[in-house]
């Protein structure tokens, strides 16, 4: 039997298709209608030229009245598609929000950090010190914002008679990051300032932009005068932030970091003050009780005391340099004696005896191994003597053996194979030769 579905089941079961079948994603699109309820929660329709979808963000009033949103603002929405089950409406849920394009400007300036800081433009070892008390302050900003007023009001307070120049600069808008630039250029080109200070109120990330651009991070860091960067607020980190020398959040810590406060440094002057009269004072009461004590002292009574003590030194010193010299001395006797025996048994009647004896040694035994050798060669001869005669053919004919030879005498027959019947042969004897004929 066929299931018989109600309402409630098929929003539910729409709802759990949309929810587990589409990740959380980004949606761009224009504010159609727009409603933040006293619970803190904000309801919307966004739309684009053909559609429109509600959507609604829980909690979210707070951040919607700060960007602010309104009808007609092009927005980014981050969520996921949801069903409201009880109007059977689908929804987008939103969980940030961000004006139209922050994610390109962010993307932007992601890039930007990163090609910086691999050239080493936010490395700590290449920020100058900021001075503790400059006698001239550069500020760079607009001369009708609310940062140059707080930053003025904070100098006002704590060093009134410190030189303020202001070089008037846009703070966001086309084209504001080159004026800037030429402000930081300008100090440095005429020298007129001691530490510069950068500084804005806060803003969204496009009005910020100017302080996230290549061409002032780059006049930043070619700066020879020291850059406090004070940009926005708190939560806000810029480009410019990185670069600088010194990063702080806001212009009025700005003001408070580059003076110092005259009431402070009147104070640590006069401690300065009292600690050096105090040691000067302690110095001269040593001095002068040291030198009562020197006039009391039984040198000034009988100077000729201070003679005794340098006499009997110098006495000791006679003494231990004669016993030094004493034992060098019979160091050196010592060492010539020996010398003297060296040379003695290098003397040339003892070297001339001593090699004639080696050389009748040496006659002797070359005459006794001559004669060994000349016995040995005599006995070799005499053996290769009697080899020779055992081997002679002639020898062997005397025993009563011939050689046969073919009719000229020239061939020795060793095979009957060599004759043949009738050949005539001659058979070589002891005592001569005999004529014979082969059968």
């Amino acid at each position: 039997m066929d299931k018989i579905w109600n309402i409630s089941e098929i929003n539910a079961a729409v709802r759990s298709i949309l929810e587990t079948s589409l990740e959380s994603f980004w949606l761009q699109g224009e504010i159609g209608t727009l409603n933040i309820h006293s619970s803190g929660h904000v309801y919307m329709t966004l739309k684009d030229q053909k559609s429109q979808l509600r959507g609604v963000f829980f909690g979210g009033a707070a951040q919607a009245r700060a960007m602010p949103l309104q009808v007609g603002s092009q927005i980014e929405a981050f969520g996921h598609l949801t069903v409201y089950e009880v109007r059977g409406e689908y929804q987008f849920s939103i969980r940030m929000v961000r004006p139209r394009g922050v994610g390109e400007l962010q993307r932007l300036f992601e890039e930007l950090k990163n090609k910086l800081q691999a050239e080493g433009l936010f490395e700590q070892d290449r920020k100058k010190p900021i001075p503790k008390l400059p006698g001239r302050i550069g500020v760079i900003t607009s001369p009708d914002g609310a940062a140059l007023r707080d930053f003025l009001n904070v100098i006002e307070r704590r060093f009134p008679d410190i030189n303020i120049r202001v070089y008037p600069a846009p703070v966001q808008g086309d084209g504001a990051e080159y004026v800037l630039a030429r402000g930081i250029e300008y100090f440095n080109s005429i020298g007129g300032a001691d530490v510069i200070v950068l500084t804005r109120g806060g803003g969204s990330m496009e009005d910020l932009q100017p302080f996230n651009t290549e061409v002032l991070a780059r006049a930043i860091a070619a700066s020879t005068i020291p850059v406090i960067s004070a940009v926005g607020h708190e939560i806000d980190f810029s480009i410019c932030d990185f670069v600088a020398d010194l990063r702080v959040p806001t212009p009025s810590a700005a003001a408070e970091l580059a003076v110092g406060q005259r009431a402070e440094l009147t104070d640590s002057i006069n401690n300065l003050k009292r600690r050096f009269s105090s040691s000067v004072k302690l110095r001269m009461e040593q001095s002068r009780s040291r030198l009562q004590g020197s006039l009391g002292s039984y040198i000034f009574r009988d100077p000729l005391r201070l003679l005794e003590r340098p006499k009997q030194r110098i006495d000791d010193y006679l003494r231990d340099a004669t016993g030094a010299v004493e034992d060098i001395l019979s160091d050196k006797r010592l060492e010539l004696q020996k010398l003297h025996t060296s040379l003695a048994q290098l003397r040339p009647e003892n070297a001339l005896r001593q090699n004639r004896i080696m050389i009748d040694n040496l006659l002797r035994r070359l005459c006794t191994s001559g004669e060994r050798n000349l016995e040995q060669r005599v006995s070799a001869v005499k053996s290769f003597e009697s080899r020779l005669r055992a081997l002679d053919p002639d020898a062997v004919i005397r025993r009563g053996y011939s050689v046969l030879h073919d009719a000229s005498g020239k061939k020795v027959i060793a095979s009957v194979k060599d004759v043949k019947s009738g050949d005539a042969v001659k058979a070589r004897v002891a005592d001569g030769e005999i004529n014979l004929t082969a059968n």
